[in-house]
């Protein structure tokens, strides 16, 4: 295991030791949760993004999609239960 040192203003630092007796761990442990947490945080933002981003180049170079109209009675027919089929894309209309 690799040590980085990091400096923390001494409000920050007395912060994050009340924090930690909080919740019964380390200073130190505490710190890298925060962290792994945020990188955590991140990493499933950036692959929402990525999953919108294709998904709206899918839309683009098909020029077809789902009113949102239709969109939501079928998904309200789901959600009560009844048998609904999926509405068909089609051609965008700008």
């Amino acid at each position: 295991m690799s040590t980085t040192t990091i400096r923390l203003p001494e409000d920050l630092k007395s912060r994050v030791a009340s924090a930690a007796e909080r919740v019964g761990t380390t200073a130190h442990g505490f710190i890298l949760q925060a962290i792994a947490e945020k990188i955590d945080k991140d990493e499933k933002c950036r692959a929402f993004d990525d999953l919108a981003e294709q998904r709206y180049a899918a839309i683009v170079a098909s020029g077809k999609t789902i009113p949102w109209n239709q969109m939501r009675t079928y998904l309200e027919g789901r959600v009560k239960g009844s048998s609904v089929s999926p509405p068909a894309a089609k051609k965008l209309v700008l």
